[in-house]
C-alpha cells in the first residue's frame, strides 16, 4: 500500500506548547494537590512513560479529567501567542505539496487547535482535526479515522512526541514516527520502538519517505 495520510499529535509535535504547559500545570498544583516541578524534576519526567508520570505525580485518578480540562482552558488563553516548533511549517508545507492528506489527533480542545493554526497561517494544510481524545484513548480515534476514510493501517503514519502516541499507533497498527523535540526524551521514545525516531523537524520529510519505502517492500 501507499501511504496516503499523515496524522499528527498537536502539543509538542506541531505547536511549541512546552513552556506554557509547564507554567500552567505548576500554577494549578496547589488546587489539584500535586507538587510543582522544577527543572531537575522536569528532566526526570521526560524520561518516563505517560503512565509512569501520572503515578509519580500522585494525583488522585478522580482529579485527572478535571485537571486536564483546566489545563486546556488555561492554554486557550495563551494559544494565540504560541508558535510552531521551528522547522515544522516548512516540513508540513512540503508534505502537503507531495500530495499527502494531513490530519491532527489531539487531546487538546479543537478551538485551541483551530486558533493556533489560523494565527500561524497553517489552517489550509489540514484535512481534518479530531480533538478531545482521552489521555490514553488516541488509538480509538485513529481506528475511527481508518473506518471513516476507508483506509488500511499501512496507508497511515502517526507522528507524535510522547510514548502514548507510539503506543496508540501500534495498537491501531499504523506506523509511528516519534519526534525527539517534544515532551518525552528520545531515550524513552526509543525504548517504545517507534518505526522511526527523529530529532529535528528537518528530518520529518525523509522519515515519511523511509516509512513509505518500508511499506512498499513489505507488500
Amino acid at each position: 500500500m501507499t501511504v496516503k495520510v499523515i496524522i499528527f499529535d498537536f502539543d509538542g509535535t506541531i505547536a511549541d506548547t512546552h513552556d506554557a504547559l509547564v507554567e500552567i500545570t505548576n500554577r494549578l498544583a496547589g488546587e489539584f494537590g500535586y507538587k510543582p516541578v522544577g527543572q531537575d524534576e522536569l528532566e526526570i519526567l521526560k524520561t518516563l512513560s505517560s503512565r509512569e508520570i501520572i503515578k509519580r505525580s500522585q494525583i488522585a485518578a478522580i482529579k485527572i479529567p478535571f485537571l486536564l480540562r483546566r489545563v486546556k482552558t488555561e492554554l486557550g488563553k495563551k494559544i494565540r501567542d504560541l508558535k510552531p516548533v521551528t522547522g515544522m511549517e516548512t516540513a508540513l508545507f512540503c508534505l502537503k505539496e507531495q500530495g499527502y492528506q494531513l490530519g491532527i489527533v489531539t487531546s487538546n480542545q479543537k478551538d485551541n487547535v483551530c486558533a493556533f493554526l489560523e494565527n500561524n497561517n497553517l489552517e489550509s494544510l489540514f484535512d481534518f482535526i479530531y480533538s478531545g481524545a482521552s489521555l490514553f484513548g488516541k488509538h480509538k480515534v485513529l481506528e475511527r479515522i481508518l473506518r471513516q476514510y476507508n483506509l488500511q493501517p499501512d496507508e497511515v503514519i502517526y507522528v507524535g512526541d510522547e510514548t502514548r502516541d507510539i503506543n496508540a499507533a501500534k495498537t491501531s497498527r499504523v506506523k509511528a514516527v516519534a519526534v525527539g523535540w517534544g515532551f518525552n526524551s528520545p531515550s524513552i521514545l526509543a525504548q517504545h520502538q517507534p518505526d522511526c525516531l527523529i530529532y529535528r523537524p528537518q528530518e520529518l520529510v525523509r522519515a515519511i519517505a523511509t516509512c513509505q519505502t518500508v511499506a512498499r517492500k513489505a507488500l
